[in-house]
C-alpha cells in the first residue's frame, strides 16, 4: 500500500473544504475502498475519514417519507421498524447483499459510491478504462458473464454491484449533497459509461453525500435475486418492483434492475405499459419483456436477458396479486 496523508474531518464544513481544496477520498465504512487500496486499484493520496460525522440518523419525512443518514449502517436500515413497514423492498434488498459482518460496516453513502466487482477492474494486468482511462475493456472479448447488456458501449460493459441502489431507484429516492443546491435523483446520480467510464457519478469535487430521501410509496412490493449461490454473491440479474393497483388497473409502477447495467436500470418503457390497464397476463408479460428491450448481451451472458425477463414477470405476478 502507497503512503497517503489521512484527516479525520471535525465537521461537514471541513469535510466538504478539503475536497473542494484538493483530490481526497472519503473513508466512512471502508468496506470497498479497503479492499481497492489492497489491491492497489485505488491510490488516494489523501483520505478524508468522515465516519465520525453526526450523518448516521434516519427520520421521518412530512407525507409517510424517510430520510437516511449517508453514514446510517446497512444493517441498521434493513432493521428499522419504519422501513421495514413502509419500504419493505429495501429492506428486502439490502438483506440479499454482502454478508452480515459487511451490512454491519457498510453505509448507506457508501453503498451509493461503491465500485464494480468486474474481474478485469480488479486485475491490474488487464486493460480497463475504467481503471485507466483509454487502456481499453479486455472484457469485450474475455469472460464477461456477469457483465452488462443494458447502457453499455464498447469502452466498458462493468456493471454496478449494489442490491440497495436497486431497491432505492425503484422507490424514487433522492440524494441530498453538501456543495450542491438542489437533492440528485437517484435515477440520474450514477453515469452510463460512455467515453469516460472512469467518472461513475454526477458528483463534483466537494460535494459529500449527507444523505437520502424516500418518499411515501404506497403498493406491494419485492426484491427478486438470481446469484450463482444463495448468499454472499453479486447479482447475475435483480429486480426491484414495487406497484400499486386501484380497483383491479395499475395505478403506479415501479421496476429497477440490478446486474445488467452500469447502473441501477429503471425500465420506464415497461412502467408506461403497465400504468392505467388492467391486469392480465399478458400485459405483464409485454411489461417484462420491454424491461430489457434494446438489450445487447455478450457471448458469455447471453442468457441475461431471457433471465431478467422471466425474473420481472414474476415479481409483476407477486405484486399484482
Amino acid at each position: 500500500m502507497r503512503p497517503f496523508a489521512y484527516t479525520s474531518a471535525a465537521g461537514i464544513a471541513e469535510a466538504v473544504r478539503l475536497a473542494a481544496a484538493g483530490p481526497v477520498t472519503f473513508l466512512a465504512g471502508g468496506t470497498n475502498l479497503v479492499d481497492l487500496m489492497r489491491a492497489g486499484v485505488e491510490r488516494p493520496e489523501h483520505v478524508v475519514d468522515i465516519s465520525r460525522l453526526p450523518l448516521d440518523g434516519i427520520e421521518d419525512l412530512p407525507g409517510g417519507g424517510l430520510r437516511i443518514g449517508a453514514l446510517a449502517r446497512n444493517a441498521r436500515v434493513a432493521g428499522d421498524a419504519r422501513v421495514r413497514a413502509r419500504f419493505p423492498l429495501l429492506a428486502q434488498a439490502i438483506m440479499n447483499g454482502a454478508s452480515p459482518q459487511l451490512r454491519n460496516r457498510a453505509t448507506a453513502g457508501g453503498n451509493l459510491l461503491q465500485r464494480t466487482r468486474c474481474g478485469y477492474f480488479y486485475d491490474r494486468a488487464a486493460a480497463c478504462n475504467k481503471r485507466v482511462p483509454g487502456a481499453g475493456c479486455d472484457a469485450l472479448d474475455g469472460y464477461n458473464r456477469m457483465h452488462a447488456i443494458l447502457g453499455a458501449g464498447d469502452n466498458c460493459i462493468a456493471v454496478h454491484p449494489s442490491d440497495m441502489c436497486v431497491a432505492l431507484a425503484a422507490l424514487d429516492a433522492t440524494v441530498n449533497v453538501a456543495g450542491r443546491d438542489a437533492a440528485v435523483p437517484l435515477a440520474g446520480f450514477h453515469r452510463l459509461p460512455g467515453d469516460s467510464p472512469h467518472v461513475e457519478t454526477v458528483l463534483e469535487p466537494g460535494e459529500l453525500i449527507t444523505s437520502i430521501d424516500l418518499p411515501e410509496m404506497p403498493g406491494r412490493s419485492v426484491y427478486l435475486k438470481v446469484r450463482d449461490r444463495a448468499t454472499y454473491a453479486f447479482a447475475l440479474v435483480s429486480a426491484a418492483v414495487l406497484v400499486r393497483v386501484e380497483e383491479g388497473r395499475v395505478a403506479a409502477a415501479r421496476i429497477a434492475l440490478g446486474g445488467v447495467a452500469h447502473k441501477p436500470w429503471r425500465a420506464y418503457a415497461a412502467e408506461r405499459l403497465l400504468t392505467g390497464e388492467p391486469v392480465r397476463d399478458d400485459l405483464l408479460r409485454q411489461a417484462a419483456e420491454a424491461a430489457v428491450a434494446g438489450a445487447r448481451p455478450r457471448e458469455h451472458n447471453a442468457f441475461k436477458p431471457e433471465l431478467a425477463t422471466r425474473l420481472v414477470r414474476r415479481a409483476l405476478k407477486v405484486t399484482t396479486s
